[in-house]
């Protein structure tokens, strides 16, 4: 890290809304050559500064240096001349467009004569994906791509624009392990160049590997500047937080030895080849693997959003098939998908209309919605999960990610369901969100109910998992108690064909 005056310096950054003032003298700088992470809760103050460091919105006081002289940064393509690039955590690309066409999207290369240059937006791809080391053609349709893919493509446009500070808003929330430690590399690499990296993720674990300095905000106002904290995570959250917040994983275990599911030989089109498990009454029982590894495609199996071309599936004994989701709704299993802003929300709706979404008949009296029933049940989930009351005076989009996805869980606790799956359920969420949400996961199977957990975090997995069944090329090759696995055996095991290069295997 250079010990020269910053390459850009946020002096006393304010910024207001009504009723809230959500950067409050906000001091950040960032030195060439390293990476500076900007921590905090949700609603600290975060996006509102990384949006005025972008350019997307103007602060209400205070100055912004580059390289020691004042300036101001009037917009999104102004910051772009900057060398400003950011790579927002809502991804910007045109889904229907290939992927070269992406990376240089605004900045489309043309010939002399004015004709769009193809052959430089597909040979410059090519150079930066190589440089990457990300396996994606550069005429790919990147909606055709998955979502860690796609992740890496929005990452490639910033590389593309050879921009000397780089933005990253949870970089790192829709890939695996393998893909963060590349992200990593790529991100090492780039600043030994001498790219300044702002770096923003809720994965403190990540944090603590990759970042030179912290700045940590809280409630608009930064609480500890560089080189104040540790660069450790108890001492960040202690910073982030306001104190220490005990037991970062509090798993209880209430699995009893009764199957209330077992699945044998499952095959879909979509990708599942072999996937034979069974998950008891109140276990917790992850899907541990690397991203395309199948473990969505299994969700979307056991939920009937695919329908299987082989095996079968037992619940509680009985032999079932289902033809869709609500088949498999009424049957008592859901699914908290991946995605909870495009697959899990109406965005448009406050919490109620989202939390009884999936049981309307539950609160419909010949043929209309009983409202007074609706409110009633909707006010006991929301006290029960700690959800925000702001979530009935405003629709789902202006909340938090952790109120958003807790409005997700509680929408199948109201449908009563007795077997959940959990894509991601933490992705995206603070610290103190994901307590609540790994304590609302103790609660369900403190109550009897099952859960099914798939989660990128290694180690939330092995924390909150009673067994941990390891997913490979669509097939489930071991179930191992997850107190017999350590990070580096999931890994090794995640990415082996060999079943038997970790300890604690369970044949199946």
């Amino acid at each position: 890290m250079s010990d020269t005056a910053p390459l850009w310096e946020f002096a006393d950054i304010s910024k207001g809304y009504p009723g809230v003032l959500a950067n409050d003298k906000v001091c950040i700088k960032l030195m060439t050559g390293s990476i500076h992470g900007l921590l905090g809760e949700n609603g600290c103050g975060k996006s509102t500064m990384i949006k005025t460091l972008s350019g997307v919105q103007q602060p209400d006081s205070g100055k912004i240096f580059h390289k020691g002289d004042e300036v101001r940064i009037s917009g999104p393509l102004a910051a772009r001349d900057m060398g400003i690039a950011t790579v927002f955590q809502e991804f910007s690309i045109v889904p229907t467009l290939s992927v070269g066409e992406n990376i240089f999207l605004g900045n489309i290369p043309r010939s002399r004569f004015g004709v769009i240059d193809w052959q430089k937006i597909n040979s410059e791809s090519a150079r930066v994906l190589k440089e990457m080391d990300v396996d994606i053609h550069p005429e790919a349709i990147t909606g055709d791509l998955s979502v860690g893919e796609q992740q890496l493509v929005e990452i490639a446009k910033a590389i593309a624009m050879d921009a000397s500070m780089i933005i990253l808003d949870e970089p790192t929330a829709a890939l695996g392990e393998d893909e963060i430690e590349q992200l990593h590399q790529l991100l090492r690499n780039m600043r030994s160049r001498g790219t300044a990296i702002l770096y923003v993720s809720h994965r403190l674990d990540e944090v603590e590997r990759i970042v030179d300095e912290v700045t940590i905000l809280r409630g608009g106002q930064v609480v500890s500047a560089a080189g104040e904290t540790k660069i450790n995570v108890s001492e960040i959250v202690n910073a982030m937080v306001g104190g220490d917040v005990g037991e970062h994983y509090p798993k209880e275990n209430n699995a009893i030895n009764e199957v209330v599911l077992r699945a044998t030989g499952l095959k879909t089109k979509s990708g599942v080849a072999e996937a034979t498990f069974d998950l008891k009454r109140g276990e917790v029982l992850g899907l541990g693997g690397v991203l395309g590894s199948g473990r969505t495609q299994i969700a979307r199996a056991l939920f009937g959003v695919d329908a299987l071309t082989g095996g079968s599936i037992e619940l509680n004994g009985a032999p079932v098939r289902f033809k869709n989701e609500m088949a498999a709704i009424r049957a008592g299993i859901a699914l908290v998908p991946e995605n909870r802003k495009t697959d899990g929300l109406f965005f448009n709706f406050k919490a109620s209309g989202n939390i009884t979404a999936a049981s309307l008949g539950e609160i419909s009296r010949r043929g209309f919605l009983d409202l007074a029933a609706e409110a009633a049940g909707t006010a006991r989930l929301m006290e029960e999960l700690e959800i925000s009351p702001q979530a009935e005076a405003k629709t789902v989009n202006f909340l938090s990610g952790g109120n958003q996805q807790k409005i997700v869980i509680a929408r199948w606790l109201f449908s009563d369901a007795q077997i959940l799956i959990l894509d991601e359920p933490t992705q995206g969420i603070d610290i103190g969100a994901k307590i609540a949400v790994y304590k609302l996961m103790n609660a369900l199977t403190r109550a009897g109910k099952s859960i099914v957990l798939i989660s990128s975090d290694h180690d939330e997995l092995l924390a909150m998992s009673d067994r941990v069944a390891i997913v490979h090329h669509g097939a489930i090759r071991q179930v191992v108690d997850a107190k017999e696995l350590s990070h580096d055996d999931l890994v090794r095991a995640s990415v082996s064909h060999n079943t038997h290069e970790y300890k604690g295997q369970v044949a199946l």
